[in-house]
Order: C-alpha cells, then sequence, then structure tokens
C-alpha cells in the first residue's frame, strides 16, 4: 500500500519529494497506528494541513470500513448456518498461521541485540503471567531507556516553531464527541475509550494491534469470544484495509451501526492526532535519543505480545490433524509471499468440503 501511495503522491501528483515522503515513513513505522493510513495521512498532512491529511485519511480508511460494515452485516445473520460454520471453523486455522506469520515478519527487522531479545522474552513472559499489557508496553519503554544506547546527537539547526492550533483544536473536537457519548451512551462511549486506548499504544503497525485487542475486547471486557474475535480479524483481511479493521466488527457485533462506526473512528483518532503532532516537531523527534532508544524497546516488546496472541489463536481452536494441515500449509504460503486474499478464499472453499 505504501509503495501505491508514493506512486500516486511523489510520482503522478507530485504533491510532495521523494526524501519527505521516505521521511513520513520513518515516522509511520515509528508511532501508533497502522503504517499504510499513517503514510496516507502524513501526504494529507504536508500537502494541506489538518484538513488534507482529515481527508486523505478517511478516503483512504473508508473502502476498508465499507467493506467490513457489510461482512459484519452478514456474519451476524448467517454466521449460525451449519455452511457457513464450517468456513469459519477453517478460517480460525488460517488466522492462527495469519498471526503466527506476521510474529515472523516482525521479527526479522526487529531483533537486532541481545537487549531486544531479552525485552521480547520478558513481554512475553508477563503477559503469560497475566500482566496487564499497556503495563508491559511502559514498562519495556522505561527499559529501554536504562539499557538501550544510541549515538544520534540532536540537530538544534533544523528545529521551527511548532503550530499547536490545528492540533488543539483535533485534540478539543474529541474531547467533546467523548463527552456527548458518556451521556448519551456508556457503552458507546466505552467502545471509543477502549478503541483509543489501543491505538494509542500500538506501535509497530496495524498488527501490533492485535494484542492488545484481544486481550482488552476478549480477556478483560468479555465482550466476544476468541473465536468470533478470530472471525473478525479473518473478516478484516478481506477488506482492503488494515487488521485494526476487526474494530468495525466488534463494534458491529455490541451496539449495530453506531457501534461500527464509532468503534471505527476511534481506533484510528489517536494515532492520526499523533501523526499530525509528529509532523509539526519531525526535525526535534527523528533524532531525539529518547525516541530511538524507545522504538527499539517497544518494538521489541510487542515482538514478545504477538507470539503471545499466536500461541493463545492456537489454543482456541480445537484441533485435528486436517486443521494441523491446513495451518502448516497457510504458514507455508503467507511466508512464501502468496498474497492473503487468496490463502483466505482456498481455505474458505477447502473449508466448506472438509467441515461440512
Amino acid at each position: 500500500m505504501v509503495v501505491y501511495i508514493k506512486e500516486l503522491a511523489v510520482e503522478k501528483k507530485k504533491w510532495i519529494d521523494t526524501k519527505t515522503f521516505q521521511e513520513g515513513v520513518a515516522l509511520a513505522q515509528a508511532i501508533p497506528g497502522a503504517t499504510a493510513m499513517q503514510v496516507a495521512a502524513y501526504v494529507g498532512l504536508k500537502t494541506r494541513g489538518i484538513i488534507g491529511g482529515l481527508l486523505s485519511f478517511i478516503g483512504f480508511g473508508f473502502p476498508a470500513f465499507l467493506f467490513m460494515l457489510i461482512l459484519s452485516y452478514v456474519y451476524e445473520k448467517i454466521h449460525t448456518i451449519p455452511q457457513v460454520m464450517s468456513v469459519f471453523t477453517g478460517l480460525q486455522v488460517i488466522v492462527v498461521a495469519i498471526v503466527a506469520n506476521a510474529f515472523l515478519s516482525f521479527a526479522k527487522p526487529v531483533i537486532k541485540s541481545k537487549g531486544e531479545i531479552a525485552v521480547a522474552v520478558l513481554s512475553f513472559a508477563l503477559f503469560l503471567v497475566k500482566f496487564n499489557p499497556f503495563l508491559i508496553i511502559i514498562l519495556c519503554f522505561l527499559i529501554s531507556q536504562l539499557f538501550f544506547k544510541d549515538k544520534t546527537t540532536l540537530d538544534n539547526k533544523n528545529f521551527k516553531k511548532v503550530n499547536f492550533t490545528g492540533i488543539a483544536t483535533l485534540i478539543f473536537i474529541v474531547l467533546t464527541v467523548l463527552t456527548f457519548l458518556y451521556f448519551f451512551d456508556k457503552t458507546l462511549f466505552s467502545i471509543a475509550l477502549i478503541m483509543m486506548k489501543i491505538d494509542f499504544f500500538a506501535f509497530g503497525g496495524g498488527y501490533a494491534s492485535v494484542p492488545l485487542m484481544l486481550h482488552e475486547v476478549v480477556s478483560r471486557l468479555h465482550w466476544l469470544n476468541s473465536k468470533t474475535f478470530m472471525n473478525g480479524i479473518a473478516l478484516g483481511q478481506v477488506t482492503p484495509g488494515p487488521i485494526v479493521i476487526t474494530a468495525t466488527f466488534v463494534g458491529y457485533l455490541l451496539k449495530g451501526l453506531t457501534g461500527a462506526i464509532v468503534g471505527t473512528i476511534f481506533v484510528f483518532t489517536p494515532s492520526f492526532v499523533i501523526m499530525a503532532f509528529a509532523c509539526e516537531i519531525s526535525t526535534k523527534v527523528k533524532d531525539s535519543q529518547i525516541f530511538l532508544r524507545a522504538k527499539k524497546g517497544l518494538l521489541a516488546s510487542f515482538l514478545g505480545l504477538l507470539l503471545f496472541a499466536s500461541i493463545e489463536f492456537a489454543r482456541s481452536v480445537d484441533w485435528s490433524w486436517t486443521k494441523l494441515f491446513m495451518v502448516l500449509l497457510s504458514f507455508f504460503a503467507l511466508y512464501k509471499k502468496v498474497n492473503i486474499l487468496y490463502v483466505i478464499f482456498v481455505g474458505a472453499f477447502l473449508s466448506v468440503i472438509i467441515f461440512r
């Protein structure tokens, strides 16, 4: 997706130059949120400020929301039909392969030292003993400041005055909507708050939200069981958007259309506000030792959390030799870079035949 955004924004429309775009990609990878969504927002922010950022952010995410909304509606109506249950039996197995492959892909660029391995193992161990994942992330941030070193020095010559007006307006609007939801409907308020918390801590891209959403939606609040949540992830992979679009599915099952809208808006709100702020202070942030150390620690911690999520999803499946073969085949296909949609559609087709 990032490649397509570059083709449009840099080569075709010439809204920004290559160097500026590359800085945006680096920034999107370093702050919370789905990377492609953040890059789209960055292009809009650099081109037309806050309004441009909002329009590109909404425009990029809306098709995924629409797809997921339709899929959630269909799922609620027909998921108890035997043939449909067979499909989701197979898709739950494929979700295990998807998350396990995400863990492997996540590990390659992250694990570069013994310190990062230690942080990943620590986060996994703490999650294993049911330590709150948000506290794990905060702990790993603090550890990163103590033990990771970075020789980069801050260049004060590039500093510019930060324009807080647009960002302050954004925050005011968010707080106003939250206040309204609090008095209008407590469940919608809870959905908004939980999705914001997940997005705020989702460093490392969309997949980083999976263990956090699993903890909040399944383990802590019991809004959905693990199998239904896995179905939501599978449906999310059919859409053209990031995996965090599962928030639409969660919101819809809890409060219908309104819940889907609230869940979707607020699972992207913190990352957009952070990107808007980061664009203003990017020259200060990108060379900051605190920031660079934190990036190492936070990404390593999410490696441990993703491993835990993979194991939790695997535990939710009623395993058989057929399912084991399917998960290994799916994992191998994903590892070999077969398009995820092909894996899901072929898996769904085989599930109807095998698990009927």
